[in-house]
């Protein structure tokens, strides 16, 4: 089944190469991610991926009180799996160097309850918008993007 599933994207899904660059994004990720997204165009903005799939955190906000509840699970249940395994290998003490582990691991030391899972989310969420930048722009994968875009603006 995995080689079917490599040469499905080689030959018929050739924009799944370029999400798999990102590490803890493998083919059968890569392959959800687009057959779910279907259309690039899909949103105006990347950001608008984290909604999609249910990746942002509920609110609860009545006058002075803003309660922070957990995600709000809409969207595809499969994908949203997947996006959070792969944020949980970036997480993981041997996962490569890169910002999304860095913007990960600063959520996580904050510390508090659930710190760990607040941080995969978070990490999901933000693969999942970088996974959409990819995708659009087809530009090439850079460990610190933060560091790229700042230099060219």
């Amino acid at each position: 089944m995995d080689k079917k599933i490599d040469q499905l994207c080689r030959e018929q899904y050739p924009e799944t190469q370029r999400l798999q660059q990102v590490p803890g994004v493998g083919p059968i990720t890569a392959l959800s991610y687009i057959l779910s997204i279907e259309d690039p165009k899909r949103f105006a903005k990347s950001s608008q991926g984290g909604p999609f799939l249910g990746l942002t955190p509920r609110r609860d906000q009545s006058g002075r009180v803003d309660k922070q509840l957990p995600i709000t699970k809409a969207g595809n249940r499969y994908l949203r799996r997947l996006m959070v395994g792969s944020a949980q290998y970036i997480l993981d003490p041997f996962g490569p160097d890169t910002a999304l582990r860095r913007h990960g691991l600063s959520i996580a030391a904050r510390g508090g309850k659930n710190s760990k899972k607040r941080a995969a989310v978070a990490v999901a969420r933000k693969l999942t918008i970088l996974l959409h930048r990819l995708w659009i722009s087809e530009q090439e994968y850079e460990p610190f993007y933060n560091k790229v875009y700042k230099k060219a603006a």
